[in-house]
């Protein structure tokens, strides 16, 4: 751990007793969380570490290839997929995932340099990089074809496939209450709605992390992800709404229509309810990462405050929320007036 953060500047791994967990390597675990848009928690568990392995790699230290089943990650994959991007081939987002559409479009670019179109980026393709990188520079392609995907959806609510995601992890009866109530909501106008969890927490779990839920949102071309979670501090004095959307937090990358989304349900829910108003923000957890569509998560105020969780559990309350998310998310699909 020391050693890997003292790679990018955070830690420093000539101490008197590098295996020992300290408060100087706590305080380092917890600014990486920060500045990759994770959970800060200063916990290094799967997520973390994940992560921590992905930010190791810079453009040209390995071959890059995609492949079904395994898909290599990493900072040097968020990195081609920005040049490619920049350079007019659609990549997709870059969310350092090296996937079908990263693929096609690497193998769309040597194809136009004279590289051989073998869809592996090595030697010869980052040399063909380098060479138009020092010609070309500035736009925003995958921004505007983001941008044009997001027109597509504003046909109305009717048609769409909505994946209604309950946390699970603070307290679960109560987000699938509230996820239950926009099921019903927007159903009532013609959505199609799944529900990533069932209300029987005895059942296993069809889809038991970020990653599960966001393939099945991809799987069955879901339209929008809406998470809905709660959470808990040991404190009694954090509270308050925030939203959140796929983005770095430090600026650059993120997600045009899960922002838009993301300022469309906090707008609705601060207005319909008296919670704290904690802003929208752009992180990278996985569901927000790993979906290709708009998505969005919403906390809801925390168990853990007096004032927050009375509100949470009167059904009354419920309702205002069920009844701000399907505002929202209508007027996020509403066709552009003519």
């Amino acid at each position: 751990m020391r050693a890997r953060l003292a790679q990018f500047g955070l830690s420093r791994d000539d101490v008197a007793d590098p295996q020992v967990f300290d408060a100087a390597l706590d305080q380092a675990v917890r600014t990486f969380q920060q500045e990759r848009g994770i959970t800060v928690d200063g916990i290094v568990g799967p997520h973390t570490f994940r992560r921590l392995d992905e930010a190791r790699w810079q453009l040209g230290d390995r071959v890059l290839s995609y492949t079904p089943g395994h898909l290599t990650t990493g900072d040097d994959v968020a990195e081609l997929q920005r040049r490619l991007n920049q350079l007019g081939f659609a990549a997709g987002r870059p969310d350092g995932m090296f996937g079908p559409e990263t693929d096609a479009a690497l193998r769309e670019f040597q194809q136009g340099v004279g590289v051989t179109a073998d869809g592996m980026c090595g030697p010869d393709t980052f040399r063909a990089f380098e060479r138009l990188v020092r010609t070309i520079s500035g736009g925003n392609a995958d921004h505007l074809r983001e941008q044009v995907a997001l027109t597509a959806l504003r046909s109305g609510i009717a048609d769409k496939v909505i994946v209604i995601d309950p946390g699970d992890t603070v307290d679960p009866d109560l987000c699938h209450a509230i996820s239950v109530r926009l099921e019903g909501r927007l159903a009532a106008l013609g959505t199609q709605v799944l529900l990533t969890r069932p209300a029987e927490m005895d059942r296993p779990l069809a889809f038991p992390d970020d990653p599960s839920r966001a393939a099945f949102a991809n799987d069955v071309g879901a339209d929008l992800v809406v998470s809905v979670h709660v959470d808990r501090s040991t404190s009694p004095l954090p509270n308050g709404l925030a939203t959140f959307y796929f983005g770095d937090p430090r600026g650059g990358t993120y997600s045009p229509g899960g922002r838009v989304l993301a300022q469309r349900i906090h707008e609705e829910l601060a207005t319909r309810t008296d919670l704290l108003d904690c802003r929208t923000h752009a992180r990278t957890w996985d569901l927000l990462r790993l979906t290709r569509m708009p998505a969005v998560r919403v906390e809801l105020g925390y168990v853990s405050h007096p004032a927050d969780v009375r509100r949470l559990e009167n059904p009354a309350f419920q309702d205002a929320v069920a009844d701000a998310l399907a505002a929202a998310l209508t007027a996020f699909c509403a066709p552009p007036p003519s």
